[in-house]
């Protein structure tokens, strides 16, 4: 005690303030959240909290001791009886080419219908109307007008000369291939007969519009990529002059128009729509004209502006659309028939009638 009377005031107040702490023990406690205050005594007792360690007790680091009976082997003799029925490795497995080198190749191509071929793809998800009733109905309709009775015995007429060739007159002529027709170079394909095996049908529909006025105003555009976009559902493409014409106020490059193309189920869609919506609705339309056509099979057709209005899904909402903007639109629908006669066969059962002289 004389020696604490002998510190100066300062350090015996700092004592005195100290010595009312608590001593702590030297070694170092975890606090966590599993050591909570006992309850006080006079308070009921609590339930007690479950064991919740915060720590994991054991190391991630330690790999777990593997046993002769964890190793699982297989028997060889069991695993070679089960690879027949196993599918076989990739590189045993078929590829199919990845171009067609011809009918006389060893190596075909799969079907486009198997799931394995390049070309695959799946569907038809839907079956339109019109072309359901045409290969009920109508399919064979055309096989019994196409029908041309052959008495047995009739000898076959003559092949007419396609190709002409070359006569004899100089040397040079000779082992020449043969010329095309005359007046023109293009050679048309034969006209068969109409079997179950080749009934003609639609492959696609094509359909443009002609926007001259695209030059000065290009919203011209815009309203017929909008216009082919609906009634089709396509996204169009633009077209571009091919040809300067001086006279006509077109340069080579300029934006002429709008096309699109739809095949398969669409193009019977579309025809469909044509010929139980659009036609009807037209005053006075007598039919297409019976020069229409390209020889091939192929039929051609023109809308005006105001004919395209008729399509529903123009009609329903026909405000949306500057009317001054909307063009008229041709339509050429292609066919797997070999010749026009053939391709107004197959109009004809679709309920599209012709109108003027029929040329073949």
């Amino acid at each position: 005690m004389a020696s604490l009377r002998e510190m100066p005031r300062a350090s015996r107040q700092i004592i005195g303030t100290v010595s009312h702490w608590k001593p702590c023990s030297t070694h170092l406690r975890r606090w966590a959240s599993t050591e909570a205050t006992p309850p006080a005594a006079a308070a009921p007792p609590a339930k007690p909290l479950p064991a919740i360690p915060d720590v994991e007790q054991d190391s991630g680091l330690t790999a777990p001791v593997v046993t002769r009976e964890d190793i699982k082997v297989t028997d060889p003799r069991r695993r070679a009886s089960r690879r027949p029925h196993e599918l076989p490795h990739e590189r045993y497995r078929f590829h199919p080419p990845k171009f067609y080198r011809g009918p006389l190749h060893p190596v075909q191509p799969p079907p486009s219908s198997d799931p394995v071929a390049r070309d695959f793809s799946p569907g038809p998800f839907n079956l339109p109307r019109l072309k359901q009733t045409f290969h009920s109905i109508a399919a064979s309709d055309i096989m019994t007008l196409a029908y041309h009775h052959v008495p047995p015995g009739t000898p076959d007429k003559p092949e007419r000369i396609r190709l002409r060739e070359w006569d004899d007159s100089s040397p040079y002529m000779k082992n020449r291939p043969k010329r095309g027709p005359r007046g023109s170079d293009v050679l048309f394909p034969l006209e068969k007969d109409i079997t179950w095996r080749n009934i003609p049908e639609i492959r696609a529909v094509h359909i443009a519009m002609y926007t001259p006025k695209a030059k000065k105003n290009p919203d011209h555009i815009i309203v017929g990529k909008s216009v082919l976009r609906t009634i089709t559902g396509v996204r169009a493409t633009v077209t571009q002059t091919k040809v300067s014409v001086s006279q006509w106020g077109i340069v080579e490059g300029d934006k002429s128009g709008v096309k699109v193309t739809v095949r398969g189920d669409q193009a019977w869609e579309f025809v469909d729509k044509l010929v139980h919506i659009v036609f009807p609705k037209i005053k006075d339309w007598r039919g297409i004209a019976g020069t229409s056509g390209d020889g091939t099979g192929n039929i051609s057709l023109g809308l005006e502006a105001s004919d395209v209005m008729y399509f529903p899904e123009v009609e329903a909402n026909y405000s949306l659309y500057p009317a001054k903007m909307i063009s008229g639109c041709r339509i050429t629908i292609e066919t797997s028939a070999k010749s026009d006669r053939h391709a107004r066969l197959l109009f004809m059962s679709l309920g599209i009638p012709f109108h003027g002289k029929l040329v073949d």
